[in-house]
Parts: C-alpha cells; sequence; structure tokens
C-alpha cells in the first residue's frame, strides 16, 4: 500500500498493492495491521455501507456534529469524484476542499477522519461506493453541507444540474454550518 497525503490534514489516499494476472486481480482492501503500520490508521470500525448511484448523482457534503465518523471510503464499480471538506476550526485547512477521482479501474481508497464533510459524484453510467465508518449513523445528529456553497468553491467536474435528494438540495453554507472544534 502507498499512502498519498493530501493538502488537508489527516485526509489520505490510499493506492492498494493489485496483484494481476490472465485470471484477473486479488487486492486487499482492509488490514487493519497494515493500516496503522503505513498509514497510522488505528481506528475501529463499526459500520460498512453500500451505496449504488447513477451519473449525475451527487451525494453531500454530509457529516454527523455528535458522533462525528472517519470514514474508509473505495468504489467497486464505476467511478465518482469524490470531495471533503475540513471543518474543524482548529485546523489550518478549515473550510478547504480536497476532491480525487475514486474508481473500480485506479482502485484508491480514502482515509477521511472524523471532522470532515464528505460527499460524492458519480462520474461512470453507474458506480457503487463502500464505505466503513467509526460510528454508527445517528440521523439525529446528521448534517448537510451546502454541494455549491460559493464559499468552499468546490470544482465539481459538472455539465449541467447534479441530481440531488431533497437533503442535499437543503444543506447549510459553511457560514451557517455547525462545525467542530
Amino acid at each position: 500500500m502507498k499512502v498519498v497525503e493530501t493538502p488537508l490534514p489527516g485526509l489520505l489516499i490510499l493506492e492498494l498493492a493489485v496483484f494481476s494476472d490472465t485470471r484477473g486481480f486479488f487486492l486487499e482492501s482492509y488490514n487493519a495491521r497494515v493500516l496503522a503500520e503505513r498509514a497510522g490508521i488505528t481506528a475501529s470500525f463499526v459500520q460498512d455501507n453500500h451505496s449504488r448511484s447513477a451519473r449525475g448523482v451527487l451525494r453531500g457534503l454530509h457529516y454527523q456534529i455528535r458522533h462525528p465518523q472517519g470514514k474508509l471510503v473505495r468504489v467497486v464499480a464505476g467511478a465518482v469524484f469524490d470531495v471533503v471538506v475540513d471543518l474543524r476550526r482548529s485546523s489550518t485547512a478549515f473550510g478547504r476542499w480536497n476532491g480525487v477521482e475514486l474508481s473500480a479501474d485506479n482502485k484508491r481508497m480514502a482515509w477521511i477522519p472524523p471532522g470532515f464533510a464528505h460527499g460524492f459524484l458519480v462520474l461512470s453510467e453507474s458506480a457503487d461506493v463502500l464505505y466503513k465508518t467509526t460510528d454508527y449513523w445517528y440521523p439525529e445528529h446528521e448534517r448537510t453541507l451546502l454541494w455549491n456553497d460559493p464559499a468552499l468553491g468546490i470544482g465539481w467536474p459538472l455539465s449541467g444540474e447534479p441530481m440531488l435528494s431533497a437533503k442535499d438540495r437543503a444543506g447549510q453554507a459553511l457560514s451557517a454550518a455547525e462545525t467542530f472544534a
């Protein structure tokens, strides 16, 4: 596994070792010892999630203000533009975003520590996104940051309007959002 640091402290891109031959490929998508030794990730994961979305669907930007979740995210079919926003006021990167393509082809994963809002835009006909979380989903603590807040200036690779849920359409601007210490 190769660990790639990003401009946002704590956010890591993990490039997995892939062993391919004429039969296909093999990769180890999760190994607690390797994550701890190579990336310093010692989180315990309590929940696995799987979403499937069509081209042009934008999910996010979600976070939990109480019971914040760390997420280990990967795409097993298709491709997404994965985005996080640092919501930790104590961070030198507060309010900044980072985006990266995660796909079944590049087999990258993203480690998103607690304190970030997370979302993605589907770039392929459909995409299956799997992610492990460090805490359970608590709908009463879930918050949504506005995906197109001009103060964030996220460079979504869009042509036209994305498909959004009502919850995502009603997200809060950073200036009005609850954030972390």
